[in-house]
């Protein structure tokens, strides 16, 4: 068959990058998604088994930190576009390891627009170069106010300054090359398939199990949350019709202090495993505070609602629902994450 656009997304096997990557498979049978996934501990092909065996489907194991492999990868199948979400996220890692970080998120970065450069450089038309960051880089806001594309960064974190270095180097690949791109910065994503080591996951998991809840200080850190779902729609409506160059920013108008959100998590599981009320919340314990722990995150994302008709489709509170019933539906995936069987799929 032949495809209209052949599209590559990396980090395809995790779990915002599944969600996109199912939408795309689905949603546009004439394009080819091709999804490059190095398959670390994030990644996991038990995701996307509804879809592995689609025509226009094909799933490539590689790095992104591999210039080699890059190039040659890129010159094989000449894409038309990339959407590019593959990156070291969880910020308690990067504090610890650092480097990983430095690697995937700006030399692996790198190394893709090199790639896209030198396949595109005859012809630039109806190319994209797509990059999904974080709302992390512009740093911690205090109770009011509200990070806006034109805010200035202020990385606080490992995690949060090797993406704000790999925003910088798209946006000026654009300006030294004239590489067709665009940049969203999203909010904390919530949904299905979240890795068990991000707080709502974490929190399901220990309420399930009746073991006590981590909570980082006093629970005052507060974050703008985003249904995965809404996210890959506002990703859809960015890559086909987002201005080239521009930055979108990408929130749920929703934000939560993490105490509430664990509390409201705690009413629902209370439900869901009919408890007694007030018997989840009891398993809240407060520990030592996360180095350099951002106190605020909050996304104007007026821009993208205004321009391109973008708008969240869930409340939290159902979204939240949604996710709460899907992990207590989807406890096999739970549980080989836990004991590492995922990783030899």
């Amino acid at each position: 068959m032949n495809y209209s656009k052949k599209i590559l997304i990396t980090g395809g096997a995790g779990f915002i990058g599944s969600h996109v990557v199912r939408h795309f498979v689905n949603t546009y049978p004439e394009y080819k998604i091709y999804n490059l996934d190095f398959l670390t501990y994030a990644g996991n092909k038990e995701n996307l088994t509804d879809i592995q065996l689609k025509d226009n489907y094909s799933f490539v194991k590689g790095d992104i930190v591999d210039h080699v492999f890059i190039n040659s990868l890129f010159q094989k199948e000449q894409f038309d576009g990339v959407i590019h979400l593959a990156a070291e996220s969880h910020v308690d890692r990067s504090i610890s390891d650092p480097m990983a970080f430095v690697k995937t998120n700006i030399i692996g970065t790198v190394n893709l627009l090199n790639a896209a450069k030198e396949v595109w450089k005859e012809n630039l038309n109806d190319k994209l170069f797509y990059h999904i960051s974080t709302d992390e880089v512009y740093g911690s806001l205090d109770e009011g106010g509200f990070f806006l594309e034109t805010t200035s960064y202020d990385p606080q974190s490992p995690y949060s300054a090797s993406k704000a270095s790999s925003d910088h180097f798209v946006r000026a690949y654009q300006n030294t090359y004239k590489l067709p791109i665009i940049v969203s910065n999203c909010s904390n994503n919530y949904g299905p398939n979240q890795f068990p080591e991000k707080l709502i996951p974490v929190c399901i998991d220990k309420i399930q199990n009746m073991e006590e809840i981590p909570v980082y200080g006093k629970g005052e850190n507060i974050r703008d949350w985003l249904y995965v779902h809404d996210h890959v729609t506002a990703i859809d409506s960015i890559f086909h019709n987002g201005k080239l160059g521009d930055t979108y920013n990408i929130g749920g108008f929703n934000e939560w202090k993490n105490i509430d959100l664990v509390k409201l998590l705690c009413q629902i599981m209370d439900k869901k495993l009919d408890r007694d009320t007030g018997t989840s919340e009891k398993l809240i314990t407060f520990v030592t505070d996360r180095a350099g722990h951002d106190l605020r995150y909050a996304i104007d994302a007026n821009k993208l609602s205004s321009e391109l008709n973008w708008k969240p489709s869930v409340t939290f509170e159902i979204g939240l629902e949604k996710t709460v019933d899907w992990y207590l539906d989807n406890k096999v995936w739970i549980d080989n994450i836990k004991s590492g069987s995922y990783l030899e799929a």
